[in-house]
């Protein structure tokens, strides 16, 4: 069987990945219909070496086609209002904005993890910010084998996670140009800052892993706490992650269990100099984990550096790999 698929924010960064990875992934596409915004209208994009033209979103053009799946990644507002009226089509809506994220009524998937969620939706489903995809990959196993009691992340964030806009302000910054979308520059430096800071003092990506990771893993007593940093990275998040478990382990059984595990590589090897890097990872859709090692200040605590595509794993294949989830098992 094959699918009618529509594509919400086709001209940005995050969906021409969605593109790109449903012709990678030999998405069963009957029709593929690509929207962006009335700018970018009457531009096309490639697919399967054809062109695709690209359409105004309007309630209209929506209309007047019958789609079974609709990836969004045009922004939170873009998704508010037009999501419900895919949803009321009968069109299954995959949202890569935070728009639907913490609504109980929609499902917040990553199929290696909560999979089954995905098939509770009322037509919508949302996916999962970047840096907590690849961070609940990386902790699913640990709750399931030992129970999880408190997480600490430090992320280190790519510029490709702030859109095209971040890319161009690490590109023209090595230049030496003023940034446009960062509040300092980016290259050649470090910014504790990702979204706004909100009245607790954490900023609201903080905060968004700390809510996602409760939500995927259906745990609201979990301790988790955040500090995320944007770094002069063009693709690639990493992230520290200090983990206090419930029961005690050894470190052969973790590193046994994230080798068994589909959808992560084990890099850890310090002595050879064996650890994921964004470099290594651009371009993969595994999660990436080495450094594991004992947190000898706390009992029953580890640490992990996990590495991951931010704009493949943490957006553009995580939502494809829900659409395949629903597709396989419905």
């Amino acid at each position: 069987m094959k699918y009618n698929v529509a594509i919400v924010g086709a001209t940005g960064m995050v969906g021409r990945k969605f593109i790109e990875i449903l012709e990678e992934r030999n998405f069963p596409i009957k029709t593929l219909y690509c929207f962006a915004s009335k700018r970018s209208a009457g531009t096309t994009v490639s697919y399967n070496n054809n062109d695709i033209l690209v359409e105004e979103l309007n309630e209209e053009n929506i209309k007047s086609k019958e789609i079974d799946f609709a990836l969004f990644s045009a922004g939170g507002d873009i998704s508010l209002k037009y999501a419900p009226i895919f949803a009321a089509l009968n069109t299954i809506v995959i949202d890569n904005s935070s728009a639907w994220r913490m609504d109980p009524q929609v499902p917040l998937v990553v199929p290696e993890v909560n999979g089954a969620e995905a098939l509770k939706h009322h037509n919508i489903i949302a996916n999962p910010n970047c840096s907590t995809i690849q961070a609940v990959v990386a902790l699913k196993p640990l709750q399931q084998r030992y129970g999880l009691k408190r997480v600490i992340y430090s992320t280190y964030q790519a510029v490709s996670g702030a859109g095209m806009a971040g890319y161009k302000d690490l590109e023209d910054g090595s230049r030496g140009e003023t940034p446009k979308k960062f509040p300092h520059p980016i290259a050649y430096n470090l910014i504790p800052q990702i979204d706004v800071f909100l009245e607790n003092g954490y900023t609201k990506e903080e905060m968004k892993m700390i809510n996602e990771t409760k939500k995927i893993l259906q745990d609201d007593s979990l301790k988790v706490t955040a500090t995320t940093v944007r770094v002069p990275v063009y693709y690639g998040h990493c992230e520290s992650i200090n983990v206090e478990l419930k029961s005690d382990f050894t470190l052969e059984d973790i590193r046994d269990m994230y080798f068994e595990t589909t959808g992560i590589v084990l890099r850890d090897n310090p002595a050879l100099g064996l650890y994921p890097t964004p470099l290594e990872v651009a371009g993969k859709d595994e999660v990436y984990i080495g450094r594991i090692r004992r947190d000898e200040s706390a009992d029953y605590a580890l640490n992990l550096w996990v590495a991951a595509d931010n704009i493949r794993k943490g957006a553009a294949t995580n939502a494809v790999q829900i659409a395949e989830y629903i597709i396989t098992h419905s």
